[in-house]
């Protein structure tokens, strides 16, 4: 028997005829990734700084000092990108979802109270925006455990999903499950599509993640203006609508306070909302319904034991 780790073949031909809510066949889900404050810092014992995903390619201060300039960058995205991405949808009345490191919005009380308000949805994005690749298996417990329970008493509800950055440990998933408080994780970017997986001997859910239709090609990657990236991102919209008679699809749109919320690049976003309101061929919704409309058309399969 092929004991190969990976699924390969996902679905195959035999795609899930579902529809969406109200008959729709594609999703879109927004995600605000709220990561600024629970980076890689000085002051936070990491001995350097993090210029990730900032307008700065590659350090430039030394390993050791800080630098002042990227965490500048960082401080955009809490003190004023946050701020215009909230607005742009409570203005429209539209669903958001906030991967929220729980360190970063702890830090800042306002967006807490500011998100206490509305009806989005958050998925953990782990304790502190750092690699869970790199942490031993004890130490990313205490992370997973830590998010959910600060998340749940900053935003008033638990957290219903998980994400780590960029990608998981081997045992992000187990441990995950293990935690109990959520009901799905986003630890995959290979399907348009939730898929059911087996963690033990329990079925666990997987709402995979895009980094395809994300703000990150803005800084790390060839699109520098925000209509091009909001022409890809219709593009991309499109692309699967044409595709809706064979197979419904699903959309994620990632974003980052400090990256897309810069006014030249809000345009982008601002042309694919433009693009999709008032349709019914498009179901624009949080991540939590993705996953609880999954659950209702696509219910857990009872796993076998496979004999040895």
């Amino acid at each position: 028997m092929d004991r190969h780790p990976r699924d390969l073949i996902g679905y195959g031909r035999q795609v899930p005829q579902i529809t969406w809510p109200n008959g729709a066949r594609v999703a879109v889900n927004f995600v605000l990734n709220y990561e600024e404050g629970s980076e890689y810092a000085m002051g936070d014992g990491d001995g350097r700084s993090d210029a990730t995903l900032t307008e700065v390619s590659a350090p430039r201060v030394p390993v050791g000092q800080r630098d002042l300039a990227a965490e500048s960058m960082f401080e955009y995205g809490s003190r004023v990108g946050f701020w215009r991405i909230h607005r742009l949808f409570a203005e429209r009345g539209l669903p958001l979802t906030i991967f929220a490191s729980a360190l970063a919005l702890e830090r800042n009380p306002e967006a807490a109270a500011a998100l206490r308000e509305t009806d989005w949805d958050a998925v953990c994005h782990g304790w502190r925006w750092v690699e869970h690749y790199l942490l031993d298996e004890a130490t990313e417990r205490e992370h997973i455990a830590r998010g959910h329970a600060v998340l749940t008493k900053l935003l008033g509800r638990p957290p219903e999903g998980f994400y780590c950055r960029y990608g998981p440990s081997l045992a992000t998933r187990r441990l995950v499950v293990e935690h109990g408080g959520f009901s799905y994780d986003s630890d995959a970017y290979n399907d348009e599509l939730p898929y059911w997986t087996e963690v033990g001997t329990k079925p666990h859910l997987v709402v995979p993640y895009s980094l395809a239709t994300n703000d990150s090609k803005l800084v790390s990657g060839p699109l520098v203006s925000g209509r091009t990236f909001g022409e890809f991102l219709i593009d991309s919209f499109e692309g699967m609508r044409a595709e809706a008679d064979l197979h419904p699809r699903m959309m994620s749109v990632g974003m980052h306070s400090r990256v897309v919320a810069h006014p030249g690049r809000m345009v982008g976003i601002a042309m694919l909302l433009d693009h999709l309101q008032g349709r019914d061929d498009v179901w624009i919704c949080r991540r939590a319904d993705l996953a609880a409309h999954w659950r209702t058309v696509v219910p857990a399969p009872q796993w076998r034991e496979v004999a040895e």
